[in-house]
């Protein structure tokens, strides 16, 4: 009997198959639905800051205190009224979901001020979630300020948290850092259960026509998930926090994959919206007959064993390879 369940932040998945945050989970009859297919976890559609704080007096004041922390603040406050359940309507989702289905519910809050991730958390675990992701979608534009600084506020932010929350807390990050592991181990150390790998940023687009610069959003490919293999792979180990992988999960091979690089859950999202709720089941039936074919017992049994600690050449994923590339490709055409 394959065992496939996998504990995720101290919660025992039966799956590690989860939906990520997208308008697949922003009701409880689509939670439901994902649950009856066999998904084991889902995370909720991110809920802004901006949503919940435009008209509190106070906590507009806590805002400016906490504006030398996170400068970009005061300017991330457009005037939004309504923006999908809006803040009441996001806690009533959480004690609905939790209600009516078994698999955990993971909230997922943007804040941008330190008094507004604080406050909105608390209300998230009061609602009922089973566990908070914070998706901490800052972009840094300031030339002045240094990474070293971004890398102290987002590991500030996650002790603050830490001590104020009793549910378990992941931190949804870029890929942008540029000493990857190390920033993974000092958000372990600072608190964090676990991180997921990696958030995608929506990159706009030109209007040449009309000189405007437009939004644009694009579904994740296949190809989008060797980055996330990789830095599973070589921060495995070295940290105590679990991790996801998210972005370009479409394939049971694709979940197979992110096990053995060290991940204990595959979040999926654009495999989801272009196939639908069933693809739920499509994914867990060939991870299942993979690891029948391959005599795996269990996920546990499967998770790190090709992480970078575990291969027999630990510098496939390192600068060596980079030169195997390259070395390795062929020229389809003669050059001339």
């Amino acid at each position: 009997m394959i065992d496939l369940s996998t504990n995720y932040m101290g919660m025992t998945l039966k799956n590690p198959i989860v939906a990520s945050a997208s308008p697949m989970c922003d009701s409880v009859d689509k939670i439901r639905l994902l649950e009856d297919h066999g998904i084991a976890a889902v995370v909720l559609p991110s809920l802004f800051e901006e949503q919940l704080i435009l008209d509190s007096e106070s906590v507009d004041a806590d805002l400016s205190r906490g504006a030398e922390a996170f400068p970009e603040a005061s300017s991330f406050l457009p005037e939004l009224i309504d923006y999908n359940l809006g803040p009441d309507g996001y806690l009533e989702l959480i004690r609905k979901a939790k209600e009516s289905v078994s698999v955990p519910v993971i909230a997922s809050l943007n804040g941008v001020s330190p008094s507004g991730w604080v406050r909105y958390a608390r209300e998230m675990e009061q609602a009922g979630a089973t566990a908070i992701e914070l998706n901490i979608y800052s972009l840094v534009t300031d030339p002045s300020r240094t990474a070293e600084r971004v890398e102290k506020d987002y590991c500030d932010l996650v002790r603050m948290l830490r001590e104020s929350l009793t549910i378990p807390i992941a931190v949804k990050l870029s890929h942008f850092f540029s000493a990857m592991a190390n920033f993974a181990k000092r958000l372990d150390t600072s608190g964090a259960n676990a991180l997921v790998l990696f958030n995608r940023f929506y990159q706009p687009d030109l209007d040449i026509e009309l000189l405007d610069v437009v939004p644009t959003m694009t579904l994740s490919q296949p190809s989008e998930l060797l980055l996330r293999l990789h830095w599973v792979a070589v921060i495995y180990g070295h940290i105590g926090a679990d991790m996801a992988v998210t972005g370009g999960v479409h394939r049971a091979e694709d979940v197979i994959k992110s096990i053995m690089v060290g991940a204990r859950v595959a979040m999926m999202t654009s495999a989801l919206l272009e196939n639908g709720v069933d693809h739920v089941d499509t994914v867990r039936a060939g991870v299942i007959r993979w690891m029948e074919e391959h005599e795996y017992e269990s996920i546990n049994q499967m998770c790190g064993s090709m992480s970078q600690r575990n291969v027999p050449d630990p510098a496939a994923y390192e600068r060596a390879n980079y030169m195997r590339v390259l070395s390795s490709y062929t020229l389809r055409t003669p050059f001339r």
